[in-house]
């Protein structure tokens, strides 16, 4: 039993096509709209590569950049096709090429459907990458003077003012790295040499943070020195301490800026998928009611079209079967018999004699 089976008659046939060939150019839109979210969305995340482990997560803006591009070819092919179906005559040009046309299409809208969920699954991956970058880039925070890594204390402390963040996880993840260059230690000062030789790795680790932490939004001066010790400083309070550094780590700060970004585009690729899917939908009753009418031998009359010919479990066996029967093409057939001559194959055939009949 067909799924999905409705009676067309020529005229629903041709506004079915006209409708077809306009919702294809839509979606050549679709696919230029789908070409700039992956564009944007990769924009957004080399900006702060910097600080990324890997970029692995670039995939998923890949992904929607080629699926885009495929759109616009596809849907461009596919209201050509439409516009030449409602007419009979124009269809048979197109006829062996609407299978392959619509399985293709099927796979495009898988890809577009991929595109929206990878939005939705990469924050993991990318709260890891986060992690792991963030606590690199930071340890090379003070290597202004290497090649390579120069740019790192800027990218930092940018980071940290547009973001309004500190540290990886909090402002006190400063406390364990030493992000002062060794260039601007005083060695002679005694002070400084007992704080390098406490440390087992020789760094010069300090409860305090750079400059980028300090809130722009508090009216007292910023403490960025001694903040593990309430008494050395004067009329200090624990509250308005709270709002002289930025309380939020970077790694939250860029996760809820990314996962934002994400979830608006995973939005729109969905609803770019259902579209294509409508349009899929109708192109596949258009080829059967199409392939109907010719097998009717009459243009006008009615005809028949449908999603699937025969039920999903119908339909399921019969591509299963085809499927494992192309695997038998392949093998060999293990006759004893092949090979061994047979007594009619010993049997000599005489030559064939011709007399030919000489006259003087």
């Amino acid at each position: 039993m067909a799924v999905g089976k409705i009676t067309f008659t020529k005229t629903e046939r041709e506004k079915l096509a006209e409708v077809l060939w306009l919702l294809n150019w839509i979606s050549v839109l679709t696919g230029v709209i789908l070409f700039g979210l992956g564009l944007f969305l990769k924009i957004e995340i080399q900006k702060w590569q910097e600080v990324m482990s890997e970029q692995g997560i670039l995939y998923v803006p890949h992904m929607l950049i080629t699926t885009g591009l495929a759109a616009c070819g596809i849907n461009y092919l596919g209201s050509k096709i439409c516009l030449d179906c409602a007419d009979t005559n124009k269809f048979l040009r197109w006829k062996l090429v609407m299978m392959p046309y619509i399985v293709c299409t099927f796979c495009f809208t898988a890809c577009v459907l991929a595109g929206a969920l990878l939005c939705y699954t990469i924050r993991s991956q990318l709260e890891q990458s986060l992690y792991l970058g963030l606590r690199s880039a930071m340890r090379f925070y003070k290597d202004t003077d290497t090649p390579g890594r120069c740019y790192l204390k800027k990218t930092l402390d940018m980071l940290q003012i547009q973001f309004q963040c500190c540290g990886n996880t909090d402002y006190r993840d400063w406390f364990h790295i030493q992000w002062i260059s060794s260039r601007y230690l005083d060695m002679t000062n005694s002070a400084v040499v007992d704080r390098v030789r406490s440390n087992v790795e020789g760094k010069y680790l300090m409860d305090s943070v750079p400059f980028s932490c300090c809130s722009t939004l508090s009216s007292s001066p910023c403490i960025q020195h001694n903040l593990s010790n309430p008494a050395a400083h004067r009329h200090y309070d624990q509250q308005s301490q709270q709002l002289n550094l930025w309380r939020r780590g970077c790694q939250q700060a860029l996760l809820d800026h990314y996962t934002g970004i994400m979830q608006s585009i995973a939005l729109t690729v969905l609803l770019i998928w259902l579209f294509e899917l409508l349009v899929l939908t109708g192109v596949r009753y258009l080829q059967t009611a199409m392939e109907n009418v010719i097998r009717l031998g009459d243009p006008e009359s009615e005809s028949e079209g449908w999603i699937l010919e025969n039920s999903l479990a119908e339909t399921a066996c019969y591509n299963f079967n085809i499927i494992k029967n192309l695997g038998k093409c392949y093998q060999v057939d293990e006759d004893p018999n092949i090979n061994i001559p047979t007594a009619a194959a010993d049997q000599e055939v005489p030559p064939l004699q011709v007399r030919v009949s000489v006259t003087s």
